[in-house]
């Protein structure tokens, strides 16, 4: 009579086999179908919590002075700014990298709004402290945002282009840093209730105070518009670090308004003398209301910073002294067609010039030179290898910009 065979259990939860749809053996036990299930789902969360630990800690975080002074390398002055930069940047990041504790004080995010006219570094301040801390990072133009169901994009549309920026990768776009462009652009019409639809201006502002504030957001991964049939990336903003720039053209009026009524009285002496030529030194959250951005969002980006306006000396050390100078630029592409590219003092100054005449702030430098180096650009890797070296005085420099090529460097800045 044949021996009846034994049943065979799970080595880890026990079930017979009769209990389980499949038992499979190894070496020396057993294990059920259910127990692979759950081993998988432990597998898949360890990962998961790794993967976020590693980006966590992959932001090269820097103490508020190693900040400045990484960003002193790439940007002329603007003191002000890069500490408050520096400061608010550290205290977001820090939030990321400690870890959470059950009794812990919740910090919230602190995102930024740069004040300053076109050209002073808005964008590069923001730009630079993201190459810094190796996040993704992208600039979106506030202009081209509009309400749900009008003509343009939907302020989700930002988020579809940092996820994009982090290649689309969930974890790292939650960590990552996204300028918004001309916000001022965006600010509320009118304070009078009008029939047209301000679909450009307040109806963004609400639009985006969920992003800003921190929330789950579905978005459409090849960005555009949102339809019911189209596939959806959840990403939280609770992390993101949002930081916005504008000119604000004509916020000084408002600035002068508040220290006109501020100043009289006993406060007003030399002590308090104000500095009209540069307003902006002054911009309150008060300000930013009259000029038209609702409450609501003014509160949610509660850093405020300036930029001072560039005066002559400023743009040319932009010109020579930074890592990333435009003149070092213009020769290490020279110096790739094995030609020696030097520019005389004069001709700096001459550049410096036309862009304080023509308000073009630091953008214009490159635009600039641009035009004055085109013609060598395009002659000289042609020529005979033996010319080594090219020299660019005034006379070469005056008579390879004229004032049609100066307006349409100011049209496009």
């Amino acid at each position: 009579m044949a021996e009846e065979k034994q049943e065979q259990f799970c080595s880890f939860c026990g079930r017979g086999k009769s209990e389980v749809n499949v038992l499979i053996a190894g070496a020396h036990g057993h294990i059920c179908d259910y127990c692979i299930t759950q081993a998988s789902e432990i597998v898949q969360e360890e990962q998961s919590q790794k993967k976020k630990s590693e980006l966590h800690s992959a932001v090269k975080l820097r103490k508020p002075k190693e900040i400045k002074s990484f960003l002193d390398e790439y940007v002329i002055d603007q003191d002000d700014a890069k500490k408050i930069l520096s400061v608010a940047v550290y205290n977001h990041y820090k939030r990321l990298t400690q870890p959470a504790k059950a009794d812990d004080v919740e910090i919230e995010k602190s995102n930024i709004v740069l004040v300053g006219r076109t050209g002073t570094g808005k964008t590069l301040l923001a730009r630079t402290i993201a190459r810094m801390l190796d996040v993704p990072f992208t600039i979106v133009d506030a202009t081209i945002l509009t309400e749900a169901g009008y003509v343009g994009e939907d302020v989700e549309s930002i988020l579809s282009r940092l996820y994009q920026a982090a290649d689309y990768n969930v974890e790292a776009a939650e960590r990552g840093i996204v300028f918004i462009d001309e916000i001022d652009k965006i600010a509320r019409k009118s304070d009078n209730p009008s029939i047209t639809r301000d679909v450009s201006g307040e109806g963004v502002q609400q639009a985006m105070l969920k992003l800003l504030e921190g929330a789950v957001v579905n978005v459409p991964p090849e960005g555009g518009r949102k339809h019911p049939d189209q596939r959806f990336v959840k990403i939280n903003t609770a992390n993101i670090l949002f930081i916005a720039g504008g000119a604000f053209d004509g916020i000084e009026r408002h600035i002068a308004r508040r220290l006109n009524t501020q100043a009289i009285g006993y406060s007003a002496g030399k002590k308090n003398r104000i500095d009209k030529d540069n307003m902006l030194k002054y911009v309150a959250p008060s300000d930013l209301k009259d000029f038209g951005l609702i409450p609501e969002l003014i509160g949610r980006m509660p850093v405020l910073t300036y930029l001072n306006p560039l005066d002559g000396k400023a743009l040319k050390r932009i010109l020579t002294e930074p890592k990333n100078a435009i003149i070092k630029q213009y020769k290490k592409l020279f110096e790739m067609d094995n030609i020696e590219l030097e520019i005389k003092e004069e001709v700096l100054d001459f550049v410096v010039e036309k862009a304080l005449s023509h308000k073009l702030g630091a953008r214009g430098l490159r635009s600039i030179c641009e035009a004055i180096l085109t013609d060598a650009m395009y002659e000289l890797p042609s020529q005979d290898k033996s010319a080594k070296k090219f020299e660019v005085n005034l006379e070469y420099a005056k008579s390879h910009l004229n004032d049609a090529i100066i307006n349409t460097l100011k049209a496009v800045s």
